[in-house]
């Protein structure tokens, strides 16, 4: 155990889960509360499309693939409001056109890189300084946006009632898309592209299941979130398993173990 705290890779890695913990669960409530699990898997696989961008570029992969995902989530609200298609199809039109551009760009690379690995998959081994400052700063501006909050949780239990408020629902669709596709670039290289949409949905559905207050389900969200991320960080270290699939797993557990205390006390 102490071993585990005082490695430089595992205390970075502590730190980014946190962070990512954190952003995930708070931006999960908003995913679960809309019906909107399919744009985090959508945003997750545009994600794809930037970092293999960035590994062609021989650039840092978050700087090319946050401005990528972002113009994507933007993308995918435009052509959602502006026609008669449904969200789905919207996102897997953008979620296709990513994966394919992230396909040719790694095979314009034309040669082998663990990053591509390491971003699909998850690494803590692969955490460095920028993953902890890029969630750090992100969380800096959700502090800025808080007081969008509670407009945010009218919207997203009664969506014409806060438009006959006069609530820029809209604009606040853009603002949410985008806040929600930089958190998936920032989380991907703890609990890997493949995975990131399920660390939007499982906890924030876990803590729904016992909440019924949009606030309370919110905190218990975060607190579900960053505990699965260290403790799952933790025995991966130990068993020497993939972080993203270990923290998901250890989830989806808390998940289905707050299902059945429900059932068994309601």
């Amino acid at each position: 155990m102490i071993e585990f705290f005082t490695l430089p890779f595992m205390q970075r890695a502590l730190i980014a889960g946190i962070l990512v913990g954190f952003l995930a669960s708070y931006y999960g409530v908003f995913v679960v509360q809309r019906g909107l699990g399919f744009l985090g898997s959508g945003l997750a696989h545009a994600a794809f499309g930037g970092v293999a961008l960035g590994i062609l570029l021989d650039q840092e992969p978050l700087i090319i693939a946050v401005p990528f995902t972002v113009l994507v989530a933007i993308g995918i609200t435009y052509v959602k409001n502006k026609t008669n298609l449904a969200g789905d199809t919207t996102i897997g039109i953008f979620f296709s056109v990513s994966m394919a551009l992230g396909i040719i760009f790694i095979f314009m690379k034309r040669q082998y890189t663990s990053d591509a690995f390491n971003y699909l998959f998850g690494s803590i081994l692969a955490v460095s300084l920028t993953d902890i400052i890029a969630p750090a700063i992100l969380i800096l501006i959700t502090l800025i946006f808080s007081p969008f909050w509670k407009r945010w949780a009218y919207t997203s239990f009664d969506r014409e009632l806060a438009q006959s408020d006069r609530i820029p629902v809209q604009f606040d669709d853009y603002v949410l898309s985008v806040l929600i596709a930089v958190t998936i670039v920032v989380s991907i290289k703890v609990v890997g592209i493949v995975l990131i949409a399920a660390f939007l949905v499982i906890p924030p559905a876990a803590s729904r299941l016992i909440n019924k207050s949009f606030s309370r389900m919110t905190v218990i969200s975060i607190l579900f979130g960053i505990s699965t991320a260290v403790i799952g960080l933790w025995i991966s270290y130990y068993l020497d398993f993939p972080s993203g699939a270990t923290i998901i797993l250890l989830q989806a557990a808390l998940f289905f173990l707050v299902m059945i205390i429900k059932k068994v006390y309601s």
